[in-house]
């Protein structure tokens, strides 16, 4: 044997030893079966899933501690409360929408979209669509005033107000505003209008006017975050050009983020669109096809689901679960639609 094979040291192993891929699998289903275990021998089936998701926070890292190492159990428990947070935050969700899908399911038809309940009694075929149309009309009327006073106010806020204290007390007051709650909307614009066009008053556009209240705070916020967004090079490259300011903004800082000021205005008409308060105090009720949001009672699809709720019958209970329904799917419309938006007018990145 040579002397350099005699002093050779032997191999080190420099890979920490580490549990297989399937270890979490393993832990998860035997703590889906302890779970199941106490389910069936009497237990209730909150307790059942609660101890099975602390079984697999408290095996999995002890597991984990004993092969691998403490930091790499710590990861695995860390890792562990993120997914079981959000499965806790799923759970909720999947059932409100299956349960909304399964009640609602056999009353949305094309003549419950396309009646309304005018001079509907007892068995006679109703519908929502004068709801549905007021819910379009007021939400839109909202959005119209809401988008171009957000906006400008946003970009008054970025562009032109840093470090003066007449922004600061526009952001004071669009914080305030994010937090009033929705009946105190309501409210104002009832005052409002009643000071103006006397106690009896009731219209669509009062309920636009308070929805806006509720969406102006929404859009400012979204739209800012989006022209923080927009690096400073592009501003800088367009003044050195000679570009005035208000072009600049025009031209290069608004194309930029278009797309996420779309959406961030889709997503607060989402928000607005299921309100029931305010419109409920201003804009009232009816049973009949509005039109016009500047004369008479217009109903939106959320007082339309209020009311039918509170007859306590079965068919208004199963006209406000079609309510529900319908309403869900015009947001989940929006949201697919705010993301599509998104996607299109996204800046390219030359990839």
């Amino acid at each position: 044997m040579s002397t350099l094979e005699a002093t050779r040291t032997p191999d080190v192993v420099l890979v920490e030893p580490r549990l297989p891929s399937w270890a979490p699998l393993l832990v998860a289903v035997g703590s889906a079966g302890i779970g199941a275990l106490l389910w069936i021998f009497g237990a209730s089936l909150a307790l059942g899933v609660f101890a099975a998701f602390v079984v697999f926070l408290i095996v999995l890292p002890v597991w984990s501690a004993l092969i691998e190492s403490r930091r790499a159990a710590v990861d695995r428990l860390a890792t562990s409360l993120v997914w079981t947070t959000f499965l806790i935050a799923l759970v909720p969700l999947i059932w409100l929408v299956v349960t909304v899908v399964r009640e609602g399911m056999s009353t949305v038809s094309p003549d419950f979209l396309t009646y309304s309940m005018r001079n509907v009694i007892g068995d006679a075929q109703g519908g929502l669509y004068h709801a549905l149309l007021g819910t379009l009309l007021v939400t839109g009327m909202a959005a119209l005033i809401s988008v171009p006073i957000g906006i400008f106010a946003a970009i008054y806020l970025i562009e032109y107000g840093k470090g003066k204290r007449l922004a600061r007390i526009l952001t004071f007051l669009v914080d305030v505003m994010t937090g009033i709650p929705s009946i105190v909307a309501g409210l104002f614009a009832l005052s409002l209008f009643v000071l103006i066009l006397g106690p009896s008053i009731r219209f669509g556009f009062g309920g636009s006017v308070a929805l806006s209240l509720l969406m102006i705070p929404t859009v400012v916020r979204s739209t800012e975050e989006m022209l923080r967004l927009v690096p400073d090079d592009l501003r800088e490259a367009s003044y050195a050009l000679g570009v005035p300011k208000w072009r600049t903004i025009a031209k290069v800082v608004l194309p930029t983020c278009l797309g996420g000021i779309v959406t961030g205005v889709v997503l607060a008409i989402s928000r607005i669109i299921g309100e029931t308060a305010p419109l409920l105090v201003v804009a009232g009720a009816t049973d009949s096809v509005n039109t016009n949001l500047f004369d008479g009672r217009m109903t939106t699809l959320p007082v339309f689901i209020y009311q039918q709720y509170t007859y306590s019958t079965p068919k208004g209970l199963s006209y406000a679960w079609g309510g529900a329904l319908v309403l869900i799917l015009i947001v989940m419309i929006l949201n697919i639609v705010a993301r599509i938006i998104g996607k299109i007018f996204a800046p390219k990145t030359g990839r």
